[in-house]
């Protein structure tokens, strides 16, 4: 979120996270014609474990964490173009002092039933964007939940903010998901997570008087329905399969620009181009605490992907359709190459802000990896390895 979108009152250094399966393959066909079963082993003792087990039995090892852009954020420890000099604490070269790319600069997480990509763009100094993505097996399936968070740059530490309320939110909802909670109440209760979390990064210090802040916007995809919540100006939208004209915007803007546009005193395209156009009405903050945000549950009546994405994005393109055009049919086969798509084309288009990128199949579990003998995203188990491309 660039400084113009305060609340109201380059090239980039990539690393990607990807799962590694523990299973052995399935070996035999169950009587009365059932799918094969899939063996898999915990990636800490390598003891049996089993679809649906979120925890090893034996070392309690979480088997299907979430994954969070966040945890690459670490700067590099010596500058590229000054090889002898140091780097100091803060990231900076003390010979050329140039800001050293961290890894959160560019991060490509997938799992089978969710992906995507988070990136610094070309005129920011630093990724203030962050995502959380996770899947579990719900009582009726397979569940994918997201959620992204951006940062806003005028507040304090929106970097910190965005990652802090992103893996607050998750654990939340991947919690809800596990033990078959309500998804609406769950959805509110990761927001007010979220804000405690940027309470405590406020602290009482002189960081409550410019409080860390960010936008929300989280989903939860079961193979009936989606669980939005938002607050702020990152969307979520329909993209359906069939065809790109059936897309839409599944979230309403909480900005001085959709407020001018519900009034009719300005168009969508006059308001986003308006002095005050990106300034959001609606975060999550200390400065924030009272703020209700926005649930709905949206049941697809066909293929298709949930998309969420920061302003990063949608900045440059914030027609539905036109945004279908460019991520399907790899949205629904291939997430993670629609997400780096998409954010190749903010690039492309000028890069002015930090963007990120995340597609959920719709119905989950309907995509599996080239190979997985399993019925079900039984790769989504195991290792969850960070190393840079």
């Amino acid at each position: 979120m660039t400084a113009d979108d305060a609340p109201a009152a380059s090239s980039t250094t990539a690393a990607s996270s990807t799962t590694a399966a523990s299973s052995t393959a399935a070996s035999s066909t169950v009587a009365g014609g059932e799918p094969p079963t899939v063996e898999l082993r915990c990636p800490n003792c390598g003891q049996p474990v089993w679809v649906g087990d979120n925890f090893c039995e034996s070392c309690s090892t979480e088997l299907a964490p979430a994954l969070l852009s966040g945890d690459r954020a670490r700067p590099l420890a010596h500058c590229p173009t000054c090889p002898d000099a140091s780097v100091s604490p803060e990231g900076y070269c003390e010979n050329c002092g140039h800001k050293m790319p961290s890894g959160n600069d560019h991060v490509e997480l997938e799992l089978d039933l969710v992906a995507g990509v988070t990136d610094r763009g070309l005129r920011h100094p630093r990724n203030e964007d962050a995502m959380a993505l996770a899947s579990a097996l719900g009582s009726g399936g397979p569940v994918a939940l997201a959620v992204v968070c951006d940062g806003v740059s005028t507040s304090t530490n929106p970097d910190e903010a965005s990652q802090a309320a992103s893996q607050s939110a998750v654990q939340v909802l991947l919690t809800a998901v596990r033990n078959g909670g309500d998804l609406a109440q769950a959805s509110a209760k990761a927001v007010r997570a979220a804000q405690q979390a940027l309470n405590e990064l406020a602290g009482s210090g002189q960081a409550r008087f410019n409080a860390p802040s960010a936008t929300f916007v989280s989903a939860v995809v079961t193979v009936a329905q989606v669980t939005l919540c938002w607050l702020g100006d990152s969307r979520a939208y329909w993209m359906d399969a069939s065809t790109a004209a059936g897309s839409r915007q599944l979230t309403v803007d909480d900005s001085v620009a959709q407020e001018l546009v519900a009034r009719g005193v300005l168009s969508e395209a006059e308001a986003l181009a308006s002095p005050q156009g990106h300034v959001v009405t609606g975060w999550i903050g200390a400065d924030a605490a009272e703020a209700e945000p926005h649930v709905c549950t949206f049941a697809p009546e066909g293929p298709g992907a949930v998309l969420l994405c920061s302003d990063g994005l949608w900045n440059y393109q914030p027609d539905a359709a036109g945004l279908a055009e460019l991520a399907l049919p790899g949205a629904v086969s291939d997430p993670l190459g629609a997400s780096v798509a998409l954010v190749n084309f903010a690039l492309k288009a000028g890069g002015g802000d930090n963007i990120t990128v995340v597609f959920i199949p719709f119905p989950p579990g309907t995509r599996t990896r080239e190979g997985d003998t399993s019925q079900l995203a039984v790769t989504d188990i195991g290792d969850r390895s960070h190393e840079p491309v």
